[in-house]
């Protein structure tokens, strides 16, 4: 009797698991390409344009740096030349021009620190604001991209160009009405203004932490101080 008893609990307990997996609904799966849907964003085209305009600024002030360190190392090159290559030039005129000339070296190395420092801060600003716009935009895709999908009936949305490296290459297939990228899109970018916004007009600065260029965008190469074989770090 027992025995009995227990087989029609094992039955009894079986049919109830596969009561309760029946009423889970299949897996309905939609796919979407984030990486497209932030480069095509109109914020993203804004943003970039804004950190554009920002690292040109700070190129025409990088410019300008290196301008004064090139005249810099002019003035050393005279005075190491009365020091060394002036034969009319007296014992203590000598002496005071490989003063001058040393005065002119530590200028020049100050300025080589000034450029640097300049430098790193910029391109860690720009890079700053890419990364916080970036995690506030994905944010923003994300939430339209899950709403588009349980509008349809999804149950798992997968980003193909996702942080796994997945590519469209390995999905065997992949029906194209499962595809929601264009809808979320069309989403995004129903606030796109009229006109294309302005490009920002504040100049970059060289310290502090703006809610801040993968690296800053390219701008070309900046130029650079040539200076002098004598005492070069």
């Amino acid at each position: 009797m027992n025995k009995v008893l227990r087989i029609l609990s094992t039955i009894a307990a079986f049919g109830a698991a596969t009561l309760v997996a029946q009423a889970q609904p299949a897996p309905k799966i939609f796919v979407v390409d984030m990486a497209k849907l932030l480069e095509s964003h109109y914020k993203t085209e804004e943003q970039m344009a804004k950190l554009r305009a920002d690292e040109q600024k700070a190129q025409v002030e990088l410019e300008r740096l290196n301008k004064e360190g090139n005249a810099l190392v002019e003035q050393y090159k005279e005075f190491v030349e009365k020091a060394n290559n002036n034969p009319l030039a007296s014992n203590d005129a000598k002496a005071k021009a490989e003063q001058e000339a040393q005065a002119k070296l530590e200028e020049i190395e100050k300025k080589k620190q000034e450029i640097q420092v300049f430098k790193n801060n910029v391109e860690r600003q720009l890079a700053q604001r890419l990364r916080s716009f970036r995690e506030i935009i994905l944010e923003e895709i994300s939430k339209a991209a899950t709403d588009i999908a349980k509008s349809k009936g999804a149950t798992v949305v997968v980003d193909k160009s996702g942080p796994s490296g997945i590519g469209i290459s390995n999905f065997i297939y992949l029906d194209p009405s499962y595809e929601i990228t264009d809808d979320v899109l069309k989403e995004v970018n129903k606030g796109r203004p009229a006109t294309p916004a302005p490009a920002a007009t504040a100049p970059a600065t060289t310290t502090g932490s703006t809610p801040a260029p993968k690296s800053a965008p390219s701008g070309g190469e900046a130029p650079t101080v040539t200076f002098p074989g004598a005492k070069k770090n």
